[in-house]
């Protein structure tokens, strides 16, 4: 009985908004505090259910590949599982030396891989859902910005490997957000139209209907879009 409500226990998950919680751990590249130690950076903070496994494995290899792609992006990738130390660095030497996926081989994971034997990262991430796996982390992705804020979340089974162009354009979508002051559309890519966010007042409405912003044009009064050319993003 207690093992059951255990099992079905409410797990606490952070919230876009809300500031990332803090934590000090060994890792791979050494003992960080987090997310201080980023501070000014993007960061995207990631969970795997374990080390020596195939999914988790193509998917360091990914993230290994995508690095540069990334750091251009101002994003530091901090990895996390509940495995230890020795286990993450066996591990990881394993994939340099032996492990071929698609065109991606002899790859040297260098961002950190953090050690969680207690789960209390994990725990303070709402990354261990017991309906899941009592055991092991889901594949969680957390997008934190400069001022160390959760910016957005996303979650996958243990079963499914992510999307890493997703992620990518997640991370380009909410800097383009955030400098150009917009809004990006369903299945929005870097070159495309953005949104005009609404103005807060029908005589702002209206200025836009009547073309006072030239480069602005509007479905109806609370549909208006422009063009925000792919050279105009801080990309890489």
């Amino acid at each position: 009985m207690i093992q059951q409500e255990e099992k079905n226990a409410v797990v606490s998950l952070p919230r876009i908004g809300d500031a990332a919680p803090h934590f000090n751990a060994v890792t791979t590249q050494g003992t960080i505090s987090f997310p201080e130690d980023y501070k000014g950076k993007w960061i995207i903070l990631f969970s795997h259910p374990a080390d020596f496994t195939p999914v988790c494995t193509s998917e360091f290899m990914t993230f290994a590949k995508m690095e540069p792609d990334f750091a251009r992006l101002n994003t530091q990738l901090v990895g996390l599982s509940v495995d230890g130390l020795y286990s993450h660095i066996a591990w990881l030497r394993t994939i340099k030396e032996r492990i071929e996926f698609r065109d991606m081989k002899n790859m040297e994971v260098k961002f950190p891989l953090v050690e969680d034997i207690t789960m209390e990262v994990a725990g303070k991430y709402g990354m261990i859902q017991p309906n899941e796996s009592s055991t092991k982390a889901v594949r969680a992705v957390f997008f934190i910005d400069p001022k160390g804020i959760i910016r957005a979340m996303i979650y996958y089974p243990l079963s499914l490997g992510r999307n890493f162009k997703e992620l990518k354009r997640v991370l380009i979508g909410l800097q383009t957000a955030d400098k150009h002051a917009v809004a990006l559309p369903a299945d929005w890519q870097p070159g495309e139209d953005v949104i005009v966010p609404p103005a807060n007042s029908c005589g702002g409405a209206a200025e836009r209907m009547a073309g006072t912003d030239k480069n602005v044009y509007c479905k109806d009064w609370f549909f208006c879009m422009k063009p925000l050319p792919k050279e105009k993003l801080d990309i890489g």
